[in-house]
């Protein structure tokens, strides 16, 4: 697990700029669902050809959390990663094409074939959580999953993300979260990247554009002001 902290510099701009360090100094969570990114094989997994080994380390706090959030009524939402591939091609052309290549590329198309995915082992998962697959970084851009139908069709104006990479997936779906109107709460200690520098610069982007960034014991301070 990451021990790092947003630096001094960051919070004092923050607050220079709305007086508060959190965006939302508040949540309801009878309109909260937890939203946990890419905690599969390929991501998890040690020797998996996208691993993040720190990702292995936010086990323990994810299953901490799941119980008392589920205890609260709050929706846990598992977001796969999958993509189809078709001969030589694929539904993501830019990223197996350009980003990556040779038996990195073979690699990963057959790790993220949809018939792979499932939540990695190690977590605990309920009957009644929710398991979404997306094909992009962002499970929230148009045609990357139903992750935002199923969120507007009960009622979920705030989502807590978790998962990995906290720069990539976790940041991505951060963004556009924030963007279509829902507020993001990241759990900076339920977060995984491939470095200390990598997940910090992806909290100091949240904090200060996207939504607050909180630890698990944290979160449920602002559960309490509601």
């Amino acid at each position: 697990m990451h021990q790092i902290n947003i630096r001094p510099e960051i919070i004092e701009r923050v607050m220079k700029r709305r007086g508060r360090i959190h965006m939302h100094p508040s949540i309801d969570p009878a309109k909260t669902a937890l939203v946990v990114i890419d905690m599969q094989n390929t991501f998890c997994a040690e020797g998996s050809p996208a691993e993040v080994a720190a990702s292995r380390g936010i086990v323990p706090n994810l299953n901490t959390l799941t119980p008392k959030l589920r205890e609260l009524g709050v929706p846990v939402i598992w977001v796969l990663h999958a993509n189809e591939s078709y001969g030589e091609y694929s539904d993501w052309d830019m990223f197996y094409n350009h980003i990556v290549a040779g038996d990195i590329r073979e690699r990963t198309l057959l790790a993220n074939a949809p018939t792979n995915q499932a939540v990695y082992t190690e977590l605990q998962t309920k009957e009644g959580d929710i398991t979404i697959v997306k094909n992009r970084y962002s499970a929230l851009i148009p045609g990357s999953s139903s992750l935002e139908r199923v969120l507007r069709s009960r009622g979920i104006d705030t989502i807590l993300i978790a998962g990995t990479k906290t720069n990539v997936c976790c940041e991505s779906t951060a963004r556009d979260a924030m963007m279509l109107d829902f507020k993001v709460v990241m759990l900076s200690d339920c977060c995984a990247s491939l470095s200390d520098e990598e997940h910090r610069s992806a909290l100091e982007n949240i904090v200060q554009q996207f939504g607050n960034v909180v630890d698990s014991k944290e979160l449920f301070t602002l559960f309490a002001r509601t």
